[in-house]
């Protein structure tokens, strides 16, 4: 058997390799790495930042400041001189509580759209309901606000309160969870307004990424006898495992920071009450109202409680993260 040369045409090749690569790749490299460079520089600097505006309240209450739910800037000692007293107990509770009924309100629903959305919804009506979610997203949380004090609040007031305290009245546990008086603003109106908000995010991302599953996954599902309901259940959902945690986690971390929409509807009690329906505040309310006309061991106070919300996001992302991991729910 004769040897034959094999050589490749000359259009296909190899080229040699660059040495050093050209100036254009250079300044490329150089801009993309300055963009991380400065992603980094910001979070440390707004960090740095808001850890030394919230030293001097850390300094003079010390872990007091993070048990107690006193919040009293005309509070003065036995000598009559003014000595404010700041915790961060009440706002942390509030932001926590609203937040997380928000997400026991929004997933479901956010669920129930992307189930609808992508397996029985007929493709003319899935653009406009699409649309609608995005659109949601879209209005300005000082539109939720006013939209809550309008509509909700007295809805909450007229209706829903008061049929709920005669319902749980006299139950334990529960009629002090749900107690009275009526009067719209609350904990409970502030975390149904937050559910609302994040209820577009988590609904768009759990549409886009059930629209990812291979057709074949669910074909073959439903062609051994599966229900719609064990198909989504058992073959989608542990597809999208992870980006549908993602989306909760985007919707959490909206909830945890919104401002205005929670001013307008939860009042403005401090402490810590187990009643839902009672006045409260979060941590960015809270900052909201005071911030404006605030200085000295006050406006250190308020950069605390900014300072501890940021913990407080760090902290879920680093959970979401963990969830995350592969084999983290095998």
């Amino acid at each position: 058997m004769s040897d034959v040369a094999v050589r490749q045409p000359a259009s296909v090749q190899t080229a040699p390799a660059r040495r050093g690569g050209n100036f254009g790749d250079r300044v490329f490299a150089a801009l993309t790495t300055s963009a991380g460079v400065l992603v980094l520089i910001l979070l440390t600097g707004l960090i740095l930042s808001l850890f030394l505006g919230a030293w001097p309240a850390f300094r003079h209450y010390g872990v007091g400041f993070l048990t107690s739910a006193e919040w009293d800037p005309g509070h003065t000692d036995a000598a009559g001189n003014a000595d404010p007293v700041y915790g961060a107990a009440g706002p942390i509770f509030g932001t926590l509580l609203t937040s997380i009924i928000a997400l026991i309100m929004a997933v479901p629903l956010a669920f129930g759209v992307a189930f609808f959305l992508t397996e029985l919804a007929p493709p003319w009506l899935r653009r406009p309901i699409g649309t609608a979610v995005e659109l949601l997203a879209a209005v300005p949380s000082i539109v939720y606000g006013m939209w809550g004090v309008s509509v909700i609040r007295p809805l909450m007031a007229d209706y829903i309160q008061p049929h709920v305290i005669d319902t749980f009245d006299g139950v334990p546990v529960l009629q002090n969870l749900f107690a009275g008086p009526p009067f719209g603003f609350g904990i409970m109106t502030a975390g149904l307004i937050l559910g609302v908000m994040v209820l577009p995010f988590i609904a768009a991302t759990m549409r886009d990424v059930f629209l990812t599953v291979p057709g074949v996954f669910k074909e073959s599902a439903y062609g051994v006898g599966c229900t719609m309901w064990e198909v989504m259940w058992r073959i989608v959902v542990p597809y999208t495992r992870a980006s549908v945690i993602g989306g909760i986690m985007l919707g959490l971390g909206r909830a945890l920071g919104e401002t205005l929409a929670v001013t307008f509807v939860i009042g403005t009690r401090d402490g810590i009450s187990a009643n839902l329906f009672a006045p409260g505040s979060t941590i960015a309310s809270k900052i909201a109202l005071n911030y404006g006309n605030s200085d000295g061991i006050t406006l250190s106070a308020l950069l605390a409680l900014g300072f501890l919300l940021f913990v407080i996001s760090f902290v879920v992302l680093a959970i979401s993260r963990t969830l995350l991991r592969p084999g983290a729910h095998a």
